[in-house]
């Protein structure tokens, strides 16, 4: 009896075991990290960096698949249906902020279809414009931009992108007109504003920090509250008679609403971790991102945050898709 009693408990035993070791062990196959955008942009440095520290981790590997068009609709619609539990999204101030205001209807619910997983990185919104304009700060800019009416224009990587948003709040505090022209990627719009086909841009920091360098665009402003470190001699746009005015682009990782919380824990943990690295860290802030890495809480009550604000920047701009 004792024989049976003590091969019962052990059976009894391993099979409560069961279940907890299968979570544990997640992920069980490559982790695909979609990107709604096309390269080239602020999104897929922060990105990669933070799928290359959790491959590290994680036990497997983990890879950034772009995957734009539609504002990051199509993407976002495609994963919020994912239920493989190896898919997840990155998250952006276009796609959980400002599209739910801009589309009368959307093929996601941003608050409904996903869960928050961890706010990953925060970039400066820089206001660029090519060389051979005859401006070197934004008051020149503004300047010039209302001495012909109608007649300049400005590139973003597409309606509701981070950097129309950014030129649409300038065009408002500052009362200005310039034609804006959406491109499907920041990659695109770059191409276009190198070669002078475009006047002017607002670009995350980590895009476009290099070209500034080279003396391949201008920057006539900062989004940011300070000036950056790697830009030193650029003043802010509250600095240039605007204040209190900011523009950071953020990026967050999000997972299907259907992933199970065992796995959102273990992936939230470990991408808290990651973006804290050391290599995280230097990566980032060679691109002037700020690195964050906060819990799904934290994530999700920023995401809220963000709705009410831009809800209002987009009634009052009147911000429509294509």
């Amino acid at each position: 009896m004792t024989t049976t009693r003590r091969t019962f408990l052990a059976a009894a035993s391993g099979a409560a075991f069961v279940p907890a070791f299968a979570q544990g062990s997640w992920p069980t196959k490559p982790v695909r990290f979609v990107v709604p955008f096309a390269p080239g942009g602020s999104s897929e440095i922060i990105a990669r960096s933070a799928a290359g520290e959790l491959s590290k981790t994680l036990g497997q590997s983990v890879f950034v698949d772009n995957k734009p068009g539609a504002s990051g609709n199509i993407a976002m619609a495609e994963v919020a249906r994912a239920d493989d539990q190896h898919t997840i999204i990155l998250g952006h101030i276009g796609t959980l902020a400002v599209n739910p205001y801009m589309y009368d209807k959307l093929p996601y619910d941003a608050n409904k279809d996903f869960k928050p997983v961890s706010l990953l990185a925060k970039v400066p919104s820089l206001y660029v414009v090519n060389p051979n304009l005859p401006v070197h700060n934004l008051k020149e800019f503004v300047a010039l931009v209302k001495s012909k009416p109608g007649q300049m224009n400005y590139g973003s990587a597409g309606n509701g992108s981070a950097g129309h948003l950014a030129m649409e709040y300038l065009k408002m505090t500052a009362n200005i007109f310039i034609t804006h022209i959406p491109y499907k990627g920041t990659g695109p719009q770059l191409t276009d504003l190198l070669a002078g086909r475009l006047d002017a841009a607002s670009v995350g920091a980590s895009a476009i920090i290099s070209h500034i360098k080279a003396g391949k665009l201008r920057c006539i402003a900062t989004g940011s509250t300070q000036r950056l470190a790697q830009l030193p001699d650029v003043p802010t746009v509250a600095e240039q008679g605007y204040p209190g005015f900011e523009m950071t682009q953020w990026y967050g990782m999000l997972a299907p609403a259907t992933m199970a919380q065992a796995n959102i824990d273990k992936l939230a943990a470990e991408t808290q971790k990651a973006m804290k690295s050391n290599a995280s860290l230097e990566r980032l802030n060679q691109d002037a991102a700020q690195a964050i890495g906060g819990t799904p809480a934290q994530f999700a009550q920023f995401i809220a945050q963000e709705q009410k604000r831009w809800k209002q920047v987009v009634e009052r701009a009147k911000i429509k898709p294509e």
